[in-house]
């Protein structure tokens, strides 16, 4: 088992899966974050129960903007705010620092919340792993 998928089951996404996409069921969502812990995610995963209006990342340009990864459609982050979406999911390893960001400078003012892709039991494992 790689160290992902082994992350991924010992803090039970299984159980908080479920408990995200009811909470947040009819609201749009763009998940920020398409690396690794998002590709593992939806290989395992169903994300049909959400309302994903696109996908972010720093690594798509803005010439990207409206092509697709993961079969959503990509939104460069300068765009995100123009999209409007109810939440933003972050699924990031680093997800503090860009919570921080998003919520302090690029949402500043705006009604739309960020949100780990991954609960807060993950959050003492992933503060280990912020650089």
């Amino acid at each position: 088992m790689d160290e992902i998928s082994a992350l991924i089951e010992k803090y039970n996404f299984d159980k908080q899966f479920p408990k995200l996409v009811n909470k947040i069921r009819n609201k749009t969502v763009v998940v920020y974050g398409t690396g690794l812990l998002f590709r593992k995610l939806t290989e395992t995963y169903d994300f049909s129960g959400l309302n994903i209006i696109g996908v972010s990342d720093l690594k798509y340009k803005p010439e990207d903007e409206g092509k697709k990864d993961f079969g959503y459609t990509i939104i460069p982050v300068t765009k995100i705010k123009e999209y409007n979406p109810d939440y933003v999911l972050i699924s990031a390893l680093k997800f503090l620092k860009i919570i921080d960001n998003f919520t302090n400078n690029l949402f500043k003012g705006t009604d739309i919340k960020v949100l780990p892709l991954m609960d807060k039991p993950l959050l003492t494992l992933f503060k280990e792993l912020l650089i």
